[in-house]
């Protein structure tokens, strides 16, 4: 994701030719990255609550999502126009949770399946009626709406479905489990703290790639 934003960035401030985005590499890229997160959250929705749902840890993690959405639709009605993330990834993120935490206890399958038919459904027919702004998270929209990061449930409900699907099947949580090394406990610092990393990376770089052309202007 950084990777991502920091070719973006460098396309936005003039440094690499400006369509390099619209490359294939960097648009299968984007889907990657947006898939393998909601994947990730799938399997850690399982990790957490497989084995019974604790709903106050989860209604807190939910509300944390939630905030930081609702902060990324404010900060791009500002920051973005014309481009309003309405429902982003992380806006995908809240949204499959609460979808996933009803099918904690189906079968593996069964979810599976499930996955399956919300990706087909990408592939199938389109509706005028679902063009409307508040409908815009269905994903069946027969016009895209223009925003600077667009995550519908048709089709990414799919890969969080799927790792919950994986997840199950696998039953990570009855390995055998270790205390894990500094080492390792450092390099997991990224996963750990993955939402503020997400919230802070851009502005970060934003400033850096300002400060980069103060510094070298004529």
């Amino acid at each position: 994701m950084v990777i991502f934003h920091f070719t973006f960035d460098l396309a936005l401030f003039g440094k690499i030719p400006p369509g390099t985005m619209s490359e294939p590499f960097w648009y299968y890229f984007a889907r990657f990255i947006a898939g393998s997160f909601l994947f990730l959250s799938g399997v850690s929705l399982w990790l957490s609550h497989g084995r019974g749902i604790r709903w106050s840890a989860f209604w807190k993690r939910w509300a944390r999502i939630a905030a930081a959405a609702a902060l990324v639709t404010t900060a791009s009605i500002w920051l973005v126009p014309g481009g309003t993330i309405w429902f982003g990834i992380l806006h995908a993120m809240a949204a499959t949770a609460l979808i996933g935490v009803l099918a904690l206890r189906l079968p593996w399958p069964v979810t599976l399946g499930l996955a399956a038919l919300i990706l087909a459904a990408a592939w199938g027919p389109t509706f005028p009626a679902l063009d409307p702004l508040w409908l815009v998270w269905v994903g069946l929209a027969e016009s895209r709406p223009m925003m600077g990061d667009y995550v519908p449930l048709i089709p990414w409900a799919a890969p969080a479905l799927a790792g919950i699907a994986f997840a199950r099947a696998l039953r990570p949580e009855l390995w055998p489990t270790r205390t894990p090394s500094r080492l390792l406990h450092r390099l997991t610092f990224p996963s750990r703290h993955s939402l503020i990393i997400y919230l802070v990376h851009q502005p970060i770089l934003f400033g850096c790639f300002n400060a980069w052309l103060w510094l070298t202007a004529p």
